[in-house]
Parts: C-alpha cells; structure tokens; sequence
C-alpha cells in the first residue's frame, strides 16, 4: 500500500511543483520552468486535445480530485475493520463521558 501511495503522489507532487514554479515563471535558470515553456505546454495539449489551452488546468485538477477521491475510497475499504473499530470506541467513550457527566454524583450540593 505504501508503494500504491508512493506512485500516486510523486507524479502529483511533481506536476504540482512544476506547475506553480512555471506559472510564477521562476524558472532558476531552467527553461521548463519559464513561463514561456508553461504556455508552450498547455498551447501544445490544447491542440492535441482540440481545446483551449486554459481549460486544461482545471480538468488535470478535476481529474487529480477524482483519482485522489478513489484512491482514499480504496484505502477506507481495505481498512474498514479498523476504522468500524476507532468509530465504535469512540462512540462508547462519548457515552461514557456523557453518562458520568448526568450521574447525580458529579453534580454539585451547593445550595
């Protein structure tokens, strides 16, 4: 599992990377992180794809939301008898505290 996360984020955190230090356009002396290489892409991908190149951003962030969306659905399912577990003792030590705070003996005898 460990693996599976692994391949997911390092090509996120890398496009991540790339995308804000292209957009900002600080490029460190690099040519693919100028701006000018930032628009090349997308203008490039737009024309394969037969869109405008400023509707890509927010589809590839779609698509990383949905793809991250099944990934943690895929890890609750493999870990759902530890996670009923945590919930179930949660909920008893919520009613244990809420059936110590209505007992008579913690209430106060002060008139």
């Amino acid at each position: 599992m460990k693996t599976f996360l692994l391949l997911w984020a390092a090509p996120i955190a890398l496009l991540g990377a790339w995308y804000s230090l292209s957009y900002y356009d600080m490029s460190f002396g690099i040519f693919m992180l100028t701006r000018d290489a930032h628009d090349l892409v997308f203008q490039i991908y737009g024309n394969v794809l037969g869109i405008a190149p400023e509707t890509i951003p927010p589809l590839v962030m779609r698509a990383v939301v949905v793809d991250s969306l099944v990934l943690f659905a895929i890890m609750a399912f493999r870990r759902r008898k530890q996670i009923r577990a945590w919930w179930a003792a949660r909920q008893a030590k919520s009613s244990d505290v809420s059936e110590v705070r209505a007992s008579p003996e913690s209430l106060s005898s002060a008139p």
